[in-house]
């Protein structure tokens, strides 16, 4: 036996909701931390602009750097200086450093022109199908650092330089970190 269907039923193709909500649902208050994750990262206590940090994870890892500020997107400003120890200007999640007690005077530092927008890359249009020649030409030409870069770069590392009296501070911030077999960090104080 095959079941009734309605006329109405029929006509509409469409079934009514199995509920309704209430008006009088409170909205759920966000946890802690999903409140957090929204907005920007809080900087560490032990990280303040100056601040000798060691890079744990990328193209520059185990290197000293010295941050400049925190950007509006959360991330730390950081360079080398680029004429010690050849990192440049560059933005790094304050989650893979850690703070050194050696701190670095930048005040004499203008950072007012690096925002997020400053370190993002030009976006390409849509391409054209290439043949494979075309691919591995484009593939070989490496990008160029503009001169304005380079300036920008030259300004920070000659504000930073003035700091830098000690010798022993550029040999410090040249000489990479690393953990041996019998090295405990946990145990020690950067």
């Amino acid at each position: 036996m095959a079941p009734k269907v309605t006329k109405a039923k029929k006509e509409k193709g469409e079934k009514a909701p199995k509920y309704y909500p209430a008006d009088d649902i409170p909205v759920k208050a966000p946890s802690e931390r999903e409140a957090a994750s929204r907005g920007v990262a809080k900087l560490r206590k032990s990280i303040t602009p100056g601040t000798v940090v060691i890079l744990l994870a990328g193209r520059f890892r185990g290197r000293r750097v010295v941050v400049l500020k925190q950007l509006a997107s959360g991330l730390l400003l950081v360079t080398g200086p680029y004429q010690v120890n050849g990192i440049p200007l560059r933005r790094v999640n304050q989650a893979y450093v850690i703070a050194t007690s050696t701190k670095v005077d930048v005040s004499g530092v203008d950072t007012a022109k690096f925002v997020d927008s400053y370190f993002g890359k030009a976006k390409a249009g849509k391409k054209d199908k290439k043949s494979a020649e075309e691919m591995f030409e484009e593939a070989k030409a490496t990008p160029e650092v503009s001169a304005e870069r380079k300036a920008d770069q030259a300004a920070v590392d000659a504000a930073l330089m003035k700091s830098l009296k000690e010798p022993l501070m550029a040999k410090y911030l040249k000489a990479r970190f690393s953990l041996s077999k019998a090295d405990k960090p946990h145990l020690m104080k950067f």
